[in-house]
């Protein structure tokens, strides 16, 4: 067989390998860009793009039922998730499409949909063909862990990507792990109409949070109706007919819970089985995550690893800073790294929580002197006037440096309030920067500043 020369190789369509390969082309290299699924990745196909649909539909029959308080009515709300998932399927599909069409007209790029395996360090086999490139990206992703329980393969199952074809509200679904996706479909299915019990082995919800972060959500959850069950650390699951029992509880004799779905929301694992990543002198961790440096850079020479499969990031927004990163130490000589971004992401139930930088468990571990102020969203006129007023913001600065260190916005647009904390944080600014500054009203946002202006001394734990 001979083998084909390309300029780059890149591994999957996903947030990352899309930008890739046009910058690639743009810089004059011939590209081969290699999808073997659809086009756009965990976050178009059965990520972001899916469940943002579904929660603003959820969010919509939400609102209707609590016409009442707003002065009107609009009769009892009929949920239809045929149509509700039609208009996710739309919207999806049109994502996609813009990805698949963008890739196929580069001019220096050929689009191969095909199962990509490394044969030797930087060469490529896919549909019966041998590439090879001086520089390979691979951008293959995750997908969900399916745990090892006692009775799984005698019961159907849902995850994340099989949930949102459902065309029928559940009766009551069961949703094993009470972490950011089993929470977010938690509150939407509750919204259309289902029952739903949450199963969590530890003894809180989102175990990386603070204490006052994972019970405010709980409580936001818990008023909907949603039921959870910590402390489950004998998890199992049978069939009972057409219904699944799951057991949580050690002791003998405790009634299982039964539901008419079980949803496995346990975490996600890369996609980097069947690569042949061995094969190249490709190193990979025991989780299966590729091995990068600060810059990306594999244990293989001309060969990266972007997104969800190298371990530095479970999120949209930090395999396209992967990107980002990469590109500027190619081609822009820029020496851009991982470890200078910042940790930021949301928790996108309703109200969101956004949250950046370090949480109040990880200040007080540092033992340095530092700030602390929270205020509840009652104190927001926009949130009251909102009907919103669930959560609280948080924020930490360095008490020597003024520095913010971390905030939490549980409430209101707390997914996009956090940013203004995030861009002060990220440019090395004293908190002051904000606290002085006039905001607009009324708006969620000009609350920052009074928050930062109640700063106290965290007091020891």
């Amino acid at each position: 067989m001979q083998t084909e020369s390309f300029d780059a190789i890149v591994i999957g369509a996903g947030q990352a390998g899309p930008a890739l390969a046009a910058r690639c082309a743009r810089e004059g290299l011939r590209t081969a860009v290699i999808e073997r699924g659809h086009f756009g990745g965990t976050c178009v196909n059965v990520g972001c793009v899916p469940t943002k649909t579904m929660v603003a539909s959820a969010r919509a029959i939400h609102m209707a039922r609590r016409g009442a308080e707003f002065g009107f009515s609009a009769g009892p709300v009929q949920v239809a998730l045929e149509r509700i998932k039609a208009r996710k399927d739309a919207i999806v599909l049109a994502s996609r499409s813009g990805v698949q069409q963008w890739m196929q007209g580069l001019k220096q790029a050929e689009v191969i949909q095909g199962n990509a395996v490394f044969t030797g360090p930087q060469t490529i086999a896919v549909n019966g063909r041998a590439l090879t490139a001086p520089r390979i990206f691979i951008n293959v992703g995750g997908r969900s862990v399916v745990p090892d329980l006692p009775g799984l393969s005698d019961v159907p199952y849902l995850d994340n990507t099989s949930i949102m074809d459902l065309t029928e509200v559940p009766d009551h679904l069961v949703i094993v792990g009470g972490s950011y996706i089993g929470l977010e479909f938690a509150q939407m299915m509750r919204r259309f109409g289902a029952r739903v019990t949450v199963v969590e082995r530890s003894q809180k919800l989102l175990a990386r949070e603070d204490e006052d972060v994972s019970d405010g959500i709980r409580a936001i959850l818990e008023a909907e109706g949603v039921v959870f069950q910590l402390g489950a650390e004998c998890l199992s699951l049978a069939r009972d007919g057409s219904r699944v029992v799951v057991g949580a509880v050690c002791e003998a004799g405790t009634p299982a819970l039964v539901g008419s779905h079980v949803l496995l929301a346990v975490g996600r694992r890369p996609n980097t089985d069947g690569l042949g990543l061995e094969t190249a002198g490709i190193e990979m961790d025991e989780r299966g995550y590729i091995a990068v440096d600060d810059q990306l850079r594999t244990s293989a020479e001309g060969v990266w690893a972007v997104g969800d499969c190298n371990g530095r990031g479970a999120f949209t927004h930090t395999a396209w800073n992967d990107h980002e990163i990469v590109v500027a130490n190619l081609f822009d000589n820029d020496p851009r790294r991982v470890s200078e971004r910042t940790a930021c992401y949301a928790l996108f139930i309703d109200p969101a929580l956004g949250r950046v930088g370090l949480t109040e468990r990880e200040v007080r571990a540092t033992g340095r002197p530092a700030l602390i102020a929270k205020m509840p969203m009652q104190r927001v006129g926009r949130a009251r006037e909102a009907g919103e007023t669930q959560g609280f913001m948080k924020v930490l600065v360095d008490a020597g440096t003024q520095h913010l260190l971390g905030a939490a916005i549980l409430g209101l647009n707390g997914d996009e309030v956090v940013h203004g904390l995030l861009d002060i944080l990220a440019a090395g600014l004293p908190y002051t920067a904000i606290s002085r500054t006039m905001h607009i009203h009324p708006t969620v946002s000009e609350l920052v500043p009074t928050l930062l202006q109640q700063l106290k001394p965290l007091a020891p734990a």
